[in-house]
């Protein structure tokens, strides 16, 4: 079992930079795909980005391509959302999740474990 705590969310401008943190707990947070989902009012919780348990591969969703960048560090059990050029459509509650298979996964129910999310706000 992993416990998950996220931290970096706030308020930033249109055009700015924020980077997340996910602190996990536990032995064995190498051996988890990890992922980072969104959430905004009144819509259903979407995949921003995935990544290995090694970290080699990682997926981005079209709408943070070229913008967002997944990153962990399996020594410090921490997995990381850098996010560039935040536009007001970006805002949403931010929730990092770990799913127990070690390579990607792309749908929410298949990670089994989730913090509790940090607030990002991208005002215009």
């Amino acid at each position: 079992q992993v416990q998950l705590v996220e931290s970096g969310g706030g308020l930033v401008q249109a055009g700015g930079s924020l980077r997340l943190s996910c602190a996990a707990s536990g032995r064995t947070f190498s051996a988890y795909a990890m992922g980072w989902f969104r959430q905004a009012p009144g819509k259903e919780r979407e995949l921003v980005a995935a990544i290995s348990r090694s970290g080699g591969t990682t997926y981005n969703g079209d709408s943070v391509k070229g913008r967002f960048t997944i990153s962990r560090d399996n020594a410090q059990n921490t997995v990381y959302l850098q996010m560039n050029s935040l536009r007001p459509e970006d805002t949403a509650v931010y929730y990092c999740a770990a799913c127990t298979a070690g390579r990607l996964r792309y749908n929410l129910n298949e990670y089994a474990y989730w913090g509790q999310g940090t607030q990002v706000t991208v005002s215009s």
